[in-house]
């Protein structure tokens, strides 16, 4: 039992339906259904027949979905073998001198054929549009601008300078005015 629930653990981690996981989640559902059945024949209530369908037809769902999941990741290592058959292996040139044996893999991957890039397509020009204006004209003006001068009355860094009250005086001013209230 200790290793059931290890492997169960185990599955939970790993990508796609496992024995063990699947496992699992048919004996809950049958010790679902089981219990539904059970609380249907205690109070024949249609609430328990209405969930027990329900909990068949997602029993069934799941056990549909693992199969089309299996069967699709079977298809896809069935294309990467033939795939693999198919390719012939990269052509080796006979080895003159033992140096030649200790080749990286990036100059063998660069000697084969089939990493060679492939001529790319010739660039068609686009059509240009028929009229395209290059004139900037100036935004007007909406308003003044009104420059920040820093009170007189309180030291600052930036004295003299634009924006020289900073946020955390108009806060301390807007609560002092509200304190005063």
């Amino acid at each position: 039992m200790a290793s059931f629930i290890e492997g169960l653990w185990q599955s939970i981690f790993t990508p796609g339906p496992t024995p063990t996981l699947l496992v699992a989640t048919n004996a809950t559902f049958a010790a679902l259904q089981v219990l539904l059945a059970v609380l249907l024949l205690a109070t024949y209530s249609i609430h328990f027949l209405v969930l027990s369908v329900l909990c068949g037809g997602l029993w069934a769902a799941i056990n549909w979905f693992a199969r089309e999941l299996k069967a699709h990741q079977e298809q896809e290592e069935e294309k990467k073998r033939r795939a693999l058959a198919a390719r012939p292996p990269p052509p080796r040139a006979a080895s003159s001198s033992p140096l030649d044996d200790s080749e990286t893999e990036v100059e063998a991957t660069k000697s084969t054929p089939s990493l060679r890039r492939a001529p790319s397509p010739p660039v068609v020009p686009a059509a240009k549009p028929a009229a395209v204006s290059t004139v900037v004209e100036p935004a007007e003006p909406q308003g003044e601008l009104k420059q920040r001068v820093a009170e007189e009355l309180l030291p600052s860094p930036s004295h003299g300078h634009k924006s020289g009250v900073s946020t955390e005086d108009e806060w301390e001013k807007v609560s002092e005015n509200e304190k005063d209230k």
